[in-house]
């Protein structure tokens, strides 16, 4: 580290000149980054099979369907004089106002499956023109709004589980700049009150240019992936908060260090080169470890989640980059110059983390109980997590939407309706068959099929299987199973419900796999990096344990709806998105090691120079107690920003990672840690030598334990 701290102060014009251009490059392609990424997921399974023979013909009719309820006039079923006229003029003026649209209507059919209780009621099942897209809220009220207008005596309602999901939030159309902006703000704040000078700008103008370059980074990547692993939307999110993050944390640690070896009487070239070598090796070993834990991701199979793993590996790599090469170059240029003003009551070590890591190792056992105790009792929470799509009563409790909703299933029609399940028949001559198998299915309110010609393609037809419960939610039944075990061999089964389904067995499948992999370079990484057996194990250890409380925090706010009505003015889900805990899993695990090797790197620096685990813990956590809170608060108030986007997946995984990140921060590193640390003694610095010779280390000699004339609960 010292010759990269020397070689880029050597070189700062050509290494400033390097970034200019980079930067200049990332802001002028970052407007672009949006039009290459693409949405949808690709993933084995019976499913999406299915859902690529449907796509290819019948494009949209992969996508749940817009759902609109006409209520005849008082008195009138549909078998009145006129009412026949009176559906198929609705028809018509649909086909006109959105003649991309592929409909199912009674009109067309005749089927009673699409009739209501006592015939005074129909539903039209509409479907998007391609494969991606969504009946949303645009969609459901063009579609109403042309109904209304071709048949006024009927009482029409639009809904559909997209319209719904929209209504189910308030903040409105989000933008990543609008996020990132956010986010930088409450990072802002955070960074004047740790700095207290216009030093606080410089974390922020690293993570600018970080950002910009993950951005450049992600457009080049949308080249070179392979269309089945596409790059999806949700990555420009995530890769512009947590970049901005956790370039601000890296940068944190290195300035602060900086700061202090400068308060220390060092010239400003040697407080560079001593922050790189102490600091800067921490910001690198820290982010090898999250990147490769993010990158671990991409063993789960569906193309979702290993775009963001494989986006994911730049996000840590490029904040450390950017921090150990262009972050010194202006610290030994300017550094001085915008350290101003600066309170001097920030120099040497904290009095208030001081006083706390000796009440900790005095009362090491009780803090240990109550941090153990929070992260069990939230595991335990998370134990009842249900990972399905959110039932369709739990999205909206008010809107229009909501009213469609409560008419459907007023008028007899389950809320299965609203995921109508696809089935793609070889052989349209067998469709009529099929339409009478799933009739007599007991999960199933009925099926349905158009003779229409844009429901006949190439031989081949559309049965719409109509479950009572809704298909992928925690309410879905047996529905999909039924539908699959009944129709005839080479008919295939799709639709959003089944793909999440199926999403949900094969990611959830591969989760062992991941933990194991992450859970092993981890341990092997930090026993290399803290000489240690005991510690990084430790670190695992309470990695996952954290992980899963934080998955009970998920499970308390969108399962059950805790504080979500304050928050986001909405009701409780009733399930946690399918993404949310594996993706979590991905990004809590190799952030939240930075704060455990930024505490451990300075414990373990204290504990060589006094020969003292107990020194080691006060050097420790006086050093980087307000740095690791501080960062922790960046990190979250980014993530924060984030969990405001209009969308259901992004807002679970921010929100999640927001409160993991403060969890982690305040009672694993600020409580557990010291507290397990000052209990396990000297075993803490514990490497046999064949743990050594495998990590290839030189043998380690630990520095004998110094007495010192303290009380025994002290030590």
């Amino acid at each position: 580290m010292d010759t990269l701290s020397r070689w880029v102060t050597r070189h700062r014009l050509l290494v400033g000149l390097l970034w200019v251009v980079i930067t200049v490059v990332g802001l002028v392609l970052a407007p672009s980054v949006s039009g290459r990424l693409k949405p949808g997921n690709h993933l084995s399974g019976a499913a999406y099979t299915a859902d690529v023979q449907i796509a290819k013909q019948y494009g949209g009719v992969t996508s749940d369907p817009g759902v609109l309820v006409l209520n005849l006039s008082s008195g009138q079923t549909v078998n009145s004089p006129g009412v026949a006229a009176e559906l198929k003029a609705v028809d018509t003026a649909i086909a006109k106002a959105a003649p991309t649209l592929r409909t199912v209507s009674y009109a067309t059919t005749g089927s009673q499956t699409l009739v209501g209780t006592g015939g005074t009621s129909t539903v039209v099942l509409a479907y998007p023109p391609h494969d991606g897209d969504d009946m949303d809220t645009a969609a459901v009220d063009a579609l109403t709004g042309a109904a209304k207008a071709a048949a006024p005596d009927l009482s029409v309602h639009g809904t559909s589980l997209k319209a719904l999901a929209a209504g189910n939030t308030t903040s409105g159309n989000s933008s990543v700049l609008g996020e990132l902006l956010i986010g930088a703000l409450g990072a802002l704040l955070v960074l004047a009150w740790v700095f207290g000078s216009f030093l606080a700008l410089l974390p922020l103008i690293m993570a600018l240019v970080s950002v910009l370059t993950m951005q450049l980074l992600i457009y080049g990547l949308t080249y070179v992936m392979p269309s089945s692993s596409p790059i999806g939307p949700s990555v420009q999110y995530i890769v512009a908060l947590l970049g901005l993050g956790l370039s601000i944390d890296y940068s944190l640690l290195i300035v602060t260090r900086w700061r202090e070896e400068r308060a220390a009487g060092r010239s400003n070239d040697e407080a560079v080169r001593e922050a790189m070598k102490r600091a800067g090796h921490s910001v690198w070993f820290s982010g090898v470890v999250a990147s490769l834990g993010l990158f671990a991701l991409i063993v789960v199979p569906n193309s979702v989640v290993r775009g963001i793993g494989i986006s994911g590996l730049f996000i840590p790599s490029t904040a450390t980059l950017v921090a150990l090469t262009l972050l010194p170059v202006v610290l030994s240029k300017i550094g001085p110059k915008v350290d101003w003003p600066r309170r001097s009551s920030r120099r040497g070590a904290s009095r208030f983390w001081t006083r706390w890591s000796h009440m900790i190792i005095r009362r090491r056992i009780a803090a240990a109980v109550v941090g153990l105790g929070i992260l069990c009792g939230l595991a335990g929470v998370a134990a009842t997590i249900n990972i399905s799509q959110p039932t369709s009563s739990a999205l909206a409790s008010s809107g229009s939407y909501t009213d469609g909703l409560h008419a459907l299933e007023a008028d007899g029609f389950p809320s299965g309706t609203l995921t109508a399940v696809p089935v793609w028949v070889p052989n349209s001559a067998e469709a009529a068959t099929v339409v009478t198998s799933l009739g007599q299915v007991s999960s199933l309110h009925g099926a349905v099929s158009s003779s229409a010609g844009d429901w006949r393609v190439d031989g081949s037809a559309i049965v719409i299987a109509i479950p009572k419960g809704e298909v992928g939610s925690s309410q879905g039944g047996t529905a999909l199973a039924d539908i699959r075990g009944t129709v005839p061999r080479g008919a295939l089964v799709g639709g959003e419900g089944a793909l999440s389904i199926d999403q949900v067995n094969s990611t959830y499948g591969s989760f062992p796999l991941l933990f194991a992999i992450v859970a092993i370079v981890t341990f092997l990484l930090l026993a290399r990096g803290l000489k240690s057996i005991l510690l990084p194990a430790k670190a695992v250890l309470l990695n996952a344990l954290s992980v899963a409380a934080s998955y009970g925090i998920l499970v308390l706010v969108f399962q059950h709806g805790l504080g979500m009505q304050a928050l986001w003015g909405s009701t409780s889900y009733g399930a946690v998105d399918s993404f949310a805990p594996v993706l979590i899993f991905g990004f809590l695990f190799g952030v939240s090691m930075d704060y455990e090797v930024f505490i451990l790197s300075r414990v373990r620096e204290g504990y060589e120079r006094s020969g003292s685990t107990r020194d080691g813990i006060v050097e420790g956590i006086s050093r980087t107690g307000r740095l690791v809170t501080s960062a922790a608060l960046i990190l979250f108030f980014a993530l924060a920003s984030l969990s405001t986007a209009n969308d259901i997946t992004v807002r679970q995984i921010a929100a999640g990672l927001a409160a993991g990140v403060l969890l982690d921060a305040v009672v694993v590193r600020m409580l557990l840690l010291p507290a397990l640390v000052s209990l396990f003694g000297s075993a803490n610095w514990w490497l046999p030598g064949w743990a050594s010779r495998l990590l290839r280390l030189p043998p380690v000699t630990a520095p004998a334990e110094q007495p010192r004339p303290v009380p025994v609960g002290d030590r």
